[in-house]
């Protein structure tokens, strides 16, 4: 934004050249979208705006125009990848967030776009000139600095648009993707739901653990052996410890199908 307002405003998109028979370099002359400059050595600095827009030529006239759209669209693309940005608190929890900053890197890369029309056109123009050969050196004038810095700001601006359109897309694809969409009454089924017949399911099925199974048989039979060893002897006063129930290995636990106690 900040490259395409400096390369509007400043008159230095063409610089006289001194070559050939114009090699005083007392006087340089600097033009721009808005103004005409002169330079002189003794450090004097005067310019002159036109007087007339609509007796600019056409290409001048298109210039400007881009490029006052261009400052408008990078103005507004700031405010708006300001708020859509994941660092800000503008909007935050919101799922409209990456379409705001998707919104501003596609006026950033209008905004650059529309920028690299008239530095590209005023670049072919200026070297086209430079080199014919039947016109007066006098005439003729070299690349100024804001079409260096003009060409800069709109790459720069149709990359980070660019990057900024990217990432919205990744996060609304990401999202798609990492979203699971559960249906009615997860994680159990729906009432009125079967597996695989479409049929109303009337009882719910329950696993049980093969090898807890096996475990709980080993203690029961365990636990009767205790128990008729007791009633046989009388030294012992008090119930065998293996007697003992373990909440644990209760044969009536079981596990659900979803897998869920």
């Amino acid at each position: 934004m900040l490259g395409t307002l400096v390369s509007t405003v400043l008159p230095y998109w063409r610089t006289s050249a001194h070559i050939g028979p114009n090699i005083v370099t007392a006087v340089a002359n600097m033009k721009g979208l808005w103004m005409e400059c002169v330079y002189q050595s003794t450090g004097a600095f005067q310019c002159e705006t036109y007087n007339s827009m609509l007796a600019l030529p056409s290409d001048l006239q298109a210039s400007r125009a881009l490029m006052v759209v261009s400052v408008v669209f990078s103005v507004l693309a700031v405010v708006i990848s300001t708020v859509g940005m994941q660092c800000t608190i503008c909007m935050e929890g919101s799922a409209a967030k990456g379409r705001v900053a998707g919104t501003g890197g596609g006026l950033f890369l209008t905004a650059g776009f529309l920028a690299l029309i008239p530095v590209s056109w005023t670049t072919h123009e200026v070297v086209q000139t430079f080199y014919q050969a039947n016109l007066p050196s006098s005439l003729k004038y070299e690349l100024g600095d804001c079409l260096y810095v003009g060409l800069a700001a709109a790459l720069l601006s149709m990359l980070g648009g660019g990057l900024l359109c990217v990432s919205c897309c990744e996060t609304a694809d990401g999202g798609r993707r990492g979203g699971r969409r559960h249906g009615g009454g997860y994680p159990y089924p729906a009432p009125g739901m079967g597996v695989g017949t479409g049929r109303a399911r009337t009882s719910s099925q329950t696993y049980r653990n093969p090898t807890l199974q096996m475990g709980v048989n080993a203690a029961t039979k365990a636990a009767t052996l205790a128990r008729s060893h007791t009633s046989t002897t009388t030294q012992s006063s008090t119930p065998a410890q293996g007697a003992k129930k373990d909440p644990r290995r209760n044969p009536a636990v079981g596990y659900d199908v979803t897998g869920y106690v």
